[in-house]
C-alpha cells in the first residue's frame, strides 16, 4: 500500500466530499405538486404548481399537458413568486386521466425532467 502525506490525504477527502455534494445537488427534485400524483380534482380549470428542492429558471422550463386523448399541450408558466416554484394553470379540462409533464432548469445548470398523472372528474 502506499502511504500518502496527511495533507495529500486530506486534500483527496475534501475533494470527494465536494465532488459527492454536487452530485447529491445535480437534479431538481420534485418537493410538492398541486394537483398531487394519482389525484384526482374539480374541473374543467386546473390551478397547477410544482416545488422543488433547488431554486429553478422559470424562463427555461416547461411544463406540458397530455389529455386523455393523448394530445400534449404547453402549459403558460407564470411570473415565479418563489425561485423553487413554476405555477400554470390548465383551463377547458374535461373529465379523465391526464398527465403532467415538467421540463426544468435547475440553478447548477442541469435538466430534470419527470410526470404527475392526475385525473379530472
Amino acid at each position: 500500500m502506499i502511504a500518502l502525506p496527511r495533507l495529500t490525504t486530506v486534500a483527496v477527502l475534501v475533494l470527494l466530499a465536494a465532488f459527492a455534494s454536487q452530485l447529491c445537488w445535480a437534479h431538481a427534485i420534485l418537493k410538492d405538486s398541486s394537483p398531487k400524483a394519482n389525484s384526482t380534482v374539480k374541473g374543467p380549470d386546473v390551478a397547477i404548481t410544482v416545488r422543488f428542492n433547488v431554486r429553478i429558471d422559470g424562463g427555461r422550463s416547461r411544463l406540458h399537458l397530455v389529455a386523455p386523448d393523448g394530445t400534449s399541450s404547453a402549459l403558460t408558466i407564470a411570473t415565479q413568486a418563489s425561485p423553487d416554484t413554476l405555477q400554470g394553470e390548465a383551463k377547458g379540462l374535461k373529465p379523465g386521466a391526464y398527465k403532467l409533464l415538467w421540463n426544468v432548469l435547475a440553478s447548477d445548470g442541469h435538466m430534470s425532467k419527470g410526470e404527475i398523472p392526475f385525473s379530472v372528474n
